[in-house]
């Protein structure tokens, strides 16, 4: 009897083991697949870039994430808590990566533009901003003058049940940086342009506006609401 119960417990060990494993290979972040071919942006983006900054740098980032959270698994395990604070600024800047770009490709649409036809996120932009062409303006214009390497958003705010135009540098992740709900972002990193537009950011900006999916992004409106 007594061996049969060890028996049961080494399975029922061995099974949690197992399943722990599963686990945490099913936590790993994965590189999302885009809702459109590479070249479906065109001429707005290229496949170029599509292919480059979907398929290595957002994959870049999510492998690196995957590296820091193991890294800092085994520093808790250890409770070494110099080498958790070190991995902060990894996971932040990856995560922030990973986040921030999953964002950005489901909100572009090779059938976008234009901007929300009705509904309560159209109601809020008129109510905050008066009228459409003023939040692309301010949007915009905040894009353009992040210095270096950022984001511009535009995020809705719970509390004041308000819209915001902000920038977030780096990697720097809208919710967890500012404590807004990230509606749409406009990635100004050099690598999501320099190949089609170079130096011209302006040029890029103005033509990320021909291909955002107001649809999506109503969505996500809905969805913070």
């Amino acid at each position: 009897m007594l061996l049969s119960k060890v028996s049961v417990a080494k399975c029922a060990l061995t099974k949690s083991i197992s399943a722990l494993g599963a686990m945490g290979m099913r936590m790993k972040h994965t590189l999302p697949d885009l809702p459109y071919d590479y070249n479906a942006l065109e001429p707005y983006i290229s496949a170029d870039i599509m292919k480059l900054h979907h398929s290595k740098h957002h994959q870049t980032y999510v492998n690196n994430l995957n590296v820091a959270e193991e890294k800092l698994a085994e520093a808790m395990e250890k409770k070494d808590v110099n080498k958790i604070i070190q991995l902060q600024a990894a996971i932040r800047f990856n995560g922030g990566g990973h986040l921030n770009h999953s964002i950005f490709w489901e909100t572009l649409s090779p059938q976008g533009g234009g901007e929300p036809q009705d509904g309560a996120l159209k109601d809020l932009i008129l109510e905050e901003f008066v009228t459409f062409d003023a939040l692309k303006k301010a949007l915009t214009e905040a894009s353009v003058g992040v210095q270096g390497s950022g984001w511009g958003w535009l995020g809705y705010d719970k509390a004041a049940h308000s819209l915001r135009v902000v920038t977030c540098a780096n990697q720097d992740p809208l919710l967890a940086t500012t404590g807004l709900y990230p509606l749409f972002g406009i990635d100004v990193w050099e690598h999501a342009y320099y190949l089609q537009y170079k130096n011209v950011r302006p040029d890029y900006v103005n033509a990320i506006w021909h291909i955002i999916d107001w649809k999506s992004v109503t969505e996500r409106f809905k969805a913070a609401l």
